[in-house]
């Protein structure tokens, strides 16, 4: 067969090159006063602001109290690292947070839309919402969180969980940006990633133990006296719920609210309500349902709750205590009888209608 080959072209000489540069520079020249005077032309991306990440970062701290105000984060990531007894206040909604090689630390992270990731930390006593929440190599930790899927903890040991409380004027707004519902809070509900057999790397804080104990409000005199905090648990935006802590009663009720103008300000009266009169709140949750699903989950007498099913997410709440059917019921009927409501018909099967609502938006949220 035979091979093919091309002349090699011979190579200018140098002063041949600049003689065609020349040439070619005159060639495209455009006479003064055209076209070509005009700007570049501007695109979205170049009136961006540029971002930079210093001013999103908190590094290298010692004895200090710092962190965001409201409206000054706005949807950005945050990294804090290298802090060492600090007072950390992140009053803003952010889509992701990093806490590194952090000692002997208080910290409450506003709303976030990702996830919250602690790795090497120690000592750390925080209040967190996030969609994941994640931790890895941390020793004693304390954690009030609302978390809306299942938090995850790796070759980490004493944690130690308890329900987000908190409140201040701008959270409600934070999490609404922040894509979280204040229903869906699986904060008890931990996966231990790398378990160590006869041991317990995790456990639940008391009910009654209080967030103002581990991550003190900001003092009078710092940057943040102007937030308006409060760890009260009656003010909390998320509900106080019991999570997996043993049940009072054997007795639970289900509330489904519809979806409706004044949903969540109705959840949070039933709330209030029945706590007042002793009952327990367990778990909340705000999930979608197709037709096909309220037929499955409330099999009987579903009709009337079809169309209402495709206005928007439900609000579901378990609530414990002897007689808490009766009592929801007689709520349902007296105080909420303009509103579209399920709620359980007696106490032989109530129970059933809790595991049956709860089962399926666990399924339909991935936990």
């Amino acid at each position: 067969m035979g091979c093919f080959f091309s002349k090699k072209p011979k190579r200018k000489s140098k002063e041949e090159q600049q003689t065609s540069t020349t040439a070619e520079s005159t060639s495209n020249a455009v006479p003064l006063g055209s076209n070509g005077d005009e700007a570049p032309k501007q695109y979205s991306w170049d009136k961006r602001e540029k971002v930079d990440p210093k001013d999103y970062m908190l590094s290298g701290l010692k004895d200090a109290t710092v962190g965001r105000l409201p409206g000054t984060l706005n949807g950005q990531q945050l990294v804090i690292q290298d802090c060492e007894n600090c007072n950390i206040f992140v009053f803003d909604h952010s889509a992701t947070i990093t806490v590194d090689d952090c000692v002997n630390c208080r910290v409450f992270l506003g709303p976030v839309k990702g996830s919250v990731f602690f790795r090497d930390c120690k000592d750390v006593r925080c209040v967190v919402a996030c969609q994941q929440f994640r931790t890895r190599d941390c020793k004693k930790m304390e954690v009030y969180l609302c978390c809306a899927t299942q938090p995850i903890i790796e070759s980490s040991t004493g944690m130690r969980f308890g329900c987000f409380q908190y409140y201040y004027p701008e959270l409600a707004f934070h999490f609404k940006d922040a894509g979280l519902s204040i229903f869906n809070n699986n904060w008890s509900n931990v996966h231990d990633f790398t378990p160590v057999s006869g041991e317990n790397n995790w456990s639940l804080l008391a009910e009654a133990a209080a967030v103002i104990d581990s991550v003190p409000a900001p003092d009078p005199e710092s940057e943040f006296k102007s937030v308006r905090v409060s760890a009260d648990a009656s003010r909390s935006i998320v509900p106080l719920t019991r999570g997996a802590r043993r049940k009072d009663s054997e007795e639970s009720c289900l509330f489904v609210f519809f979806a409706g103008d004044y949903t969540t300000a109705n959840a949070r009266k039933l709330i209030d309500e029945m706590i007042a009169k002793g009952f327990v709140l367990i778990q909340t949750k705000e999930v979608s349902m197709r037709p096909e699903d309220v037929k499955r989950v409330f099999q009987n007498d579903t009709e009337d709750l079809l169309e209402w099913s495709t206005k928007g997410p439900v609000t579901a709440l378990e609530l414990n205590g002897d007689g808490v059917v009766d009592a929801c019921k007689t709520m349902a009927n007296e105080v909420f009888n303009g509103s579209k409501v399920f709620v359980s018909d007696n106490k032989n099967t109530s129970s059933r209608d809790v595991d049956n609502f709860f089962n399926f938006a666990d399924m339909q949220m991935g936990l």
